[in-house]
């Protein structure tokens, strides 16, 4: 009975590991239900004495009946025996659970299906380790069950396991193997006395059975044991450098959503734009500030798949693209020898935002400083986390926005080498009226740049397009629509439809979701829900990924979008010089217009690259090394508890004394006053322990004074002293009236100095660090505590047998 219920906690404390996987708690409930029902059938076989082989099969049943009964009631006989249809719903709900759970980012929500899943799961793993402890007598062998339990969050979670749950699975492990043990040391057979006693003849049993075997050193030192290797488990990898773990599990933070319903090709992750900018009132979304105090987009989402209806995206980071691990990876195309302007923003969440878990950031950002397990995507360098939110967030981002011009794109090579053939990929079944309109407009373009420029220039000039929030649909018939017929949309329908021109003729491309610049107030820029954005970016083989705004910008279009400097055609350069500042990239008239790999010299390459490298300014909160040694400061403070404590009861005992020649006293009911020589007694006592040379538990005060003086050979003054110490002691103890105790203070301290002196320099400084006196004491609360379980186990909710009369 005792293993059975052991192998019964240790699951359900394992079991407790799950829960930062799920939502809410209901999980819980379902799994200890299925693990009392295999505790239940293992209870019952013990009675009956089943074979082994038997209980395992049981257990299954027992189990099967409890999900049915639990999440299957309704097809059920009798809401508890298993049907035909019961076993499908079973089935049904299995499958729903295995899909949602490959369809949410832990945590998932602890719905019917996934409910049934982790009670199953729980039940099942319950059974393994009933089998191995109970019916095979092998409780080692029951932690690999466990310790697969317990691999499903540190697989999937990017954080460590929480240490109370770790603390508490460890417990429950130890509690089973313990159990085991008593089991087998009770098995071993009579004890073999040499000498009765009244202590063994206390041992019989009533009814003149064997007595007990006496496993309590065993089961302490084997307690000891697993509670160190529990407090080594938590303590040690504190110290150690961190170790991400690889998941082996497919929870999803992103890909292709059902779409929005309004939208001809903006998945899930965007469908709260346009309720966004139809709310009647504006919000604020954020505030940032940054070096040059100028405005620029904020990209969350980066559309790069396109399959005939819909942009989607497929975010990837490893735990080598982390936030804190430096450096965000380098832009994809960015060139070296592309001047670029570094600026630094500060962004502020706000509290209000809905639910994000992708962090607004210019482009290209090359750093990036805030709390939390925060990773980029290689790709397109979203920076999004499975675990934490953006709403009330603060952080920085340090960006190279390459500073290009026209001219300067116009002399670009026209290959597309460096970009994925994803960002050109188009479906089959495109229809071929767009692909005749994008050749039509772009028919006089002579390079990549210009037919990027006439493909802007249709949607914001030549194309008679209207800013309409009353666009509805998706889809390729959608898509023609707003190209050839209506004319009418919003952003999004701008962007997308820009983004599939550009990859009819042969430019790159995806959609960036996010918000334009803002409105400048006071000392910030604020960005509210009318801000919400969708615009196209282009890939242009040196400077990388570049923004363009085919949207109408302000009072009848998107009032705050911007149209970028370099997507005007390079007619006048006054115009040039005047154009709204870019979305992506900041320009200086300054600027030469020369090939881009011949702009600066190799020094000045070096220095452009230092600053695009050096990111964000220092930190002022404390770096890695300030850390390392604050770690190592307070693993010298734990080290030196041992030695605090000593000193601590050291001072406790010399005040207690008094100062010399003036000692107190203490009254013990109506006799004489005694001095507290005890404690003097004490520290003595200690001083003997931590220099290797203890008092015999039989020695008297006078006989120890004579042992010490003969074997170390004490001068006159040590004697004398150690001679008053110990009359005062034995005075204080047996005598009417002890006296005048004494300078005893003074004594000890002369006593402590000659037992210093006969002892090694090492064995002096141990005395001082670790103090064998004070590790005795931390040993003996340690055997109190582990006592104290003892107690616990010993309880027996049983009636007592009544001795019989005449004893």
């Amino acid at each position: 009975m005792r293993l059975s219920v052991a192998a019964a906690a240790a699951t359900l404390s394992a079991a407790i590991l799950l829960y930062p996987l799920f939502e809410a708690a209901s999980w819980f409930w379902g799994a200890t239900g299925a693990v009392l029902a295999v505790l239940a059938t293992s209870l019952l076989a013990g009675r009956l004495a089943l074979p082994a082989w038997a209980a395992p099969p049981a257990a299954l049943v027992a189990l099967w009946i409890y999900l049915t009964a639990s999440y299957a009631a309704q097809e059920a006989w009798l809401y508890v025996v298993p049907t035909k249809a019961s076993v499908v719903e079973l089935a049904r709900l299995l499958s729903t659970g295995w899909t949602d759970i490959q369809r949410f980012a832990a945590p998932v929500p602890a719905n019917e299906a996934i409910s049934l899943l982790a009670a199953g799961g729980v039940g099942l793993i319950a059974i393994l380790v009933d089998l191995f402890a109970v019916r095979l007598r092998r409780a080692a062998l029951a932690g690999l069950p466990i310790l697969a339990l317990a691999t499903v969050p540190a697989t999937i979670l990017p954080e460590p396991i929480s240490w109370p749950a770790f603390i508490l699975a460890a417990l429950g492990f130890t509690g089973l193997l313990v159990a085991d043990g008593r089991e087998r040391l009770g098995h071993w057979g009579r004890a073999v006395l040499v000498r009765r006693t009244r202590m063994a003849a206390t041992a019989e049993r009533p009814g003149g059975s064997r007595p007990a075997m006496d496993t309590r050193g065993l089961r302490l030192s084997g307690k000891r044991i697993g509670f160190a290797a529990i407090v080594l488990a938590v303590a040690v990898p504190a110290a150690l450098p961190v170790m991400e773990p690889v998941s082996f599990f497919t929870f999803g933070v992103g890909g292709r959503g059902s779409g929005a319903g309004n939208s001809i090709s903006i998945p899930s992750p965007i469908a709260n734009l346009k309720g966004q900018l139809e709310l009647p009132e504006r919000r604020t979304v954020l505030t940032y500030t940054n070096n040059d105090d100028k405005p620029r987009y904020l990209r969350i989402y980066a559309l790069d798949r396109f399959d005939g209806e819909q942009f989607g995206m497929e975010p990837k980071g490893s735990p080598d693209d982390r936030t804190d691990n430096g450096p965000l990876p380098p832009p994809p195309g960015l060139g070296r020898g592309v001047k670029v302007d570094n600026v630094v923003t500060t962004v502020e969440i706000s509290e209000e935002i809905a639910e994000l878990s992708f962090l607004p950031l210019p482009y290209p950002p090359r750093e990036v400083r805030v709390e939390g397990d925060w990773r980029a995507d290689v790709d397109t360098l979203m920076v999004f986390s499975t675990r934490d939110e953006a709403a009330g967030l603060e952080y920085e981002v340090a960006s190279s926005e390459p500073a290009v011009t026209g001219e300067m794109l116009e002399s670009l090579p026209q290959s597309r080498s460096g970009a994925d053939p994803r960002y050109l990929s188009l479906p089959d079944d495109l229809p071929p009226e767009i692909e005749e309109l994008a050749s039509r407009i772009t028919a006089d373009a002579d390079t990549t740049y210009e037919a990027a420029v006439k493909l802007q220039e249709f949607f914001t000039k030549t194309g008679n397009f209207t800013y309409s929030l009353r666009t509805q649909g998706h889809g390729n018939d959608a898509l023609r629509d707003f190209l050839l017929r209506s004319r009418a949309g919003y952003c999004e329908q701008f962007a997308a439809s820009m983004a599939v021109l550009a990859r009819v003729v042969g430019i790159p491309s995806r959609v960036a979701i996010g918000y334009t610049g803002g409105t400048k107030i006071a000392d910030r820029w604020m960005v509210a829900t009318n801000d919400s954005h969708s615009w196209p970016e282009l890939y242009f083989e040196g400077v990388g990924w570049l923004p363009f705004e085919p949207t109408p910008t302000g009072a009848l279009g998107q009032g705050s979008a911007r149209v970028p400097a370099y997507t005007v055609p390079p007619l006048d350069p006054v115009e040039r010089d005047t154009t709204t500042p870019t979305p992506g990239a900041t320009s200086s008239s300054a600027d030469e217009p020369v090939d881009p790999q011949a702009r600066v010299n190799p020094r000045e390459l070096d220095r452009e690259a230092s600053l695009a490298t050096g990111g964000l300014p220092p930190d002022d909160s404390m770096p890695l090394a300030g850390k390392i040694g604050i770690g190592a400061a307070v693993l010298l403070l734990l080290l030196l508890v041992p030695a605090g404590m000593r000193l601590a009861t050291r001072g406790r005992r010399v005040r207690a004394l008094g100062r010399d020649g003036a000692e107190t006293s203490v009254r013990v009911g109506g006799g004489a006053a005694r001095p507290p020589v005890g404690a003097a007694w004490a520290e003595l006592d200690d001083l003997l322990l931590d220099y290797g040379m203890a008092r015999h538990p039989s020695e008297t005060p006078r006989a120890l004074t004579r042992r010490l003086t003969q074997s170390h050979e004490f001068g006159p003054e040590a004697a004398a002293a150690l001679a008053s110490i110990a009359s005062a002691v034995e005075r204080s103890l047996f005598a009417r009236d002890p006296g005048d105790a004494g300078p005893v203070k003074k004594d000890l301290r002369t006593v402590r100095r000659a037992l210093a002196a006969t002892v090694s320099r090492g064995r002096r400084v141990r005395a001082v660090l670790l103090p064998p006196s004070t590790l005795r004491r931390i040993r003996l609360m340690g055997e109190g505590l582990l006592d104290g379980f003892d107690r616990l186990e010993n309880l027996r909710l049983r009636r007592t047998t009544a001795a019989p009369k005449g004893s």
